[in-house]
């Protein structure tokens, strides 16, 4: 396998999904859809989907892999605050379970869609329910400042809007926060803000059918080792202590990180060790062509070198891209680099090849299964 390449754990990926379905289990209106734009390799869309997981996409090519991949179009959902009209009538022409809809001016081309495809649509709108989830500001979502979703003033004319239509089937309401959500309390704020959004709804006639509660827990990137499935317990008990349901309404959810972040990695190989005045460099084959996040949002990911058991030195980690940002980490202290030696950047199965580039004419990277 030529560098670098994504290696997947898929014992890790089931050992996820299995936890999912643990806490999930005994709670039959609760339905989990995984969030494609996360990753949609088929090594790992396969597993997800032999355990009966939805597909949440943001895309008409999301919704056409999901299908490629074997996914009911019953269980997809469909959002993005820019669907194109040819990725609507994908979505109508498949029968999808559900578009979450962010404007009213979505809600009208949907509409129109419908009209001239002689199709109807199962209709949620998205709320922008400005809860603030202390995550990064690049992928916070449910800001009042943000451009996700419907504010709370302008959403009840839209829900009449939408009842209205013989064109639509409301179902309900739909949220999403954010990414990589450390801090329990945010979907404590959420629940809440959904209790009182639905009592005000309830007040004025409109009961919904389903919640949508979206994704948003995150993983722990620093110590992947130590904790290689996420908190679902405290997760889910937030929305089954927090949450007041209504008899037989449905609860979705969106989770895509929590789900294959820790089952991913790349491997990649030192191409020179480069000693300068101040730093010494590891200069490796893979950059943000490969894995943007420690360029787009300042992130990082264990480095390790699974090629050295030397003595510890200190090293930045950087890749061979011309832009400055094309760097993995500064001060990384790593077993003796040499030249050839091949290193793994963790918990990196979300975002990574998924978001991968052409810059520079580099060759896509491959993948493959293997344990870690």
């Amino acid at each position: 396998m030529r560098t670098p390449f994504y290696q997947y754990n898929l014992e890790i990926l089931e050992d996820t999904l299995k936890e999912i379905k643990e806490w999930t289990a005994t709670n039959p209106d609760w339905h989990v859809h995984y969030a494609i734009k996360a990753n949609a390799n088929p090594l790992l869309l396969k597993r997800i989907n032999e355990y009966g997981l939805g597909i949440d996409c943001v895309s008409g090519g999301e919704i056409q892999a999901a299908l490629d991949n074997g996914f009911p179009a019953s269980s997809i959902v469909f959002a993005g605050v820019g669907k194109a009209d040819w990725e609507i009538d994908l979505a109508l022409r498949s029968g999808i379970l559900c578009f979450n809809v962010e404007s009213e001016a979505e809600l009208d081309v949907i509409a129109e869609r419908c009209m001239i495809l002689g199709k109807t649509a199962h209709i949620a709108l998205r709320v922008n329910p400005d809860v603030d989830a202390h995550t990064h500001a690049n992928i916070t979502t449910g800001k009042a400042e943000n451009k996700f979703g419907i504010e709370i003033p302008m959403l009840l004319p839209i829900i009449r809007k939408a009842q209205q239509n013989p064109l639509f089937e409301f179902e309900g309401l739909h949220f999403h926060i954010g990414s990589q959500i450390m801090d329990m309390e945010p979907f404590r704020l959420l629940c809440r803000k959904v209790n009182e959004l639905q009592n005000m709804l309830e007040t004025n006639g409109i009961k919904l059918n389903s919640i949508n509660v979206g994704g948003g827990l995150g993983v722990d990137y620093e110590n992947p080792e130590l904790n290689p499935v996420p908190d679902f317990k405290q997760y889910f008990s937030i929305f089954r202590d927090e949450l007041k349901l209504r008899s037989g309404q449905q609860l979705h959810f969106e989770l895509g990180r929590a789900i294959v972040a820790q089952c991913g990695r790349l491997v990649t190989k030192v191409l020179y060790v480069k000693q300068g005045t101040i730093k010494k460099f590891a200069i490796v084959d893979a950059g943000f062509t490969e894995l943007i996040r420690p360029a787009l949002y300042g992130a990082h990911h264990k480095i390790v070198n699974i090629s050295s058991n030397g003595p510890l030195q200190r090293y930045d980690v950087v890749g061979p891209i011309c832009e400055s940002s094309d760097i993995f980490g500064k001060d990384e202290m790593l077993p003796e680099v040499h030249r050839g030696d091949f290193m793994a950047l963790m918990t990196a199965g979300a975002y990574g090849e998924t978001m991968s580039s052409g810059y520079n004419c580099r060759p896509l990277p491959p993948s493959e299964a293997g344990k870690f």
